[in-house]
């Protein structure tokens, strides 16, 4: 299955990205194994926000800029409302980077 590289600039992704180029730098583990993990982690992030995530959320707010490229949707909201089933929560500055979810499956016979 392919995956996206999305998640990676993630508060958890970019944590494990300085952590492995630590581990690389201090020659604990190899450049290889650290790209190993990385693709692991692209992988499970996808499989676990397909499979356990079960929330809506409706988001309103103002449209400041949208961009589509290479099949990827960017949006920057301003003014933000995130609304659940239990909490309400309105920010700022939101930018969205949304992706086909077909793209990640792989060629049908």
């Amino acid at each position: 299955m392919a995956t996206f590289e999305l998640y990676r600039r993630s508060t958890i992704g970019t944590c494990l990205t300085e952590t492995l180029d630590e581990l690389v730098s201090s020659g604990a583990v190899s450049p290889e194994l650290a790209i190993q993990v990385l693709v692991q982690f692209d992988k499970s992030m996808t499989d676990a926000l397909e499979s356990q995530v079960k929330s809506k959320v409706n988001i309103k707010g103002h449209l400041h800029t949208y961009r589509f490229c290479d099949n990827v949707w960017t949006f920057i909201l301003t003014d933000a409302t995130f609304k659940s089933e239990e909490i309400s929560e309105t920010l700022g500055k939101v930018k969205i980077v949304a992706c086909d979810s077909k793209l990640l499956l792989p060629p049908q016979p």
